[in-house]
């Protein structure tokens, strides 16, 4: 090599780096972008957290058929205090029929509430299930 070549330019903006402006450009996007979604996520997560602490949350733990035409359950309904509502059961036959539907009414007093409640059939019930539970309006 001699001391009077260089080494030949490229295209400016062609190969190298962007710019400094553009760069921060698109920083301040992905900076809005991850911002939105981050502020969306908090959203979510409080809304679950109030949607759940109003609702009613029940089960059927056990269930007995008594006789041809009752089920008798036990209905575990966990909810706020204050809370009033009703919770769905049905009772299907051993062919998967349905046999016995009934709403029952879940007190406002108390956090829970435990009861053993009857559920009319029209045919022997092999099951209990619970369909779910709906707060008073």
């Amino acid at each position: 090599m001699s001391a009077g070549t260089t080494a030949p330019q490229l295209p400016e903006g062609r190969y190298g780096r962007r710019s400094d402006r553009e760069a921060d450009r698109r920083l301040k996007v992905v900076g809005a972008v991850v911002a939105v979604l981050a502020l969306g996520l908090v959203a979510w997560l409080g809304a679950s957290y109030l949607i759940r602490e109003t609702t009613i949350n029940g089960s059927v733990p056990a269930f007995q058929a008594v006789s041809d035409s009752e089920v008798k359950l036990h209905l575990a309904v966990r909810k706020s205090d204050g809370t009033a509502g009703s919770c769905t059961v049905r009772s299907q036959s051993a062919d998967g029929a349905v046999v016995g539907v009934a709403d029952f009414p879940v007190p406002a007093e108390h956090d829970s509430y435990d009861a053993w409640v009857s559920l009319r059939t029209t045919a022997r019930g092999t099951t209990a299930e619970l369909l779910g539970c709906t707060p008073a309006e």
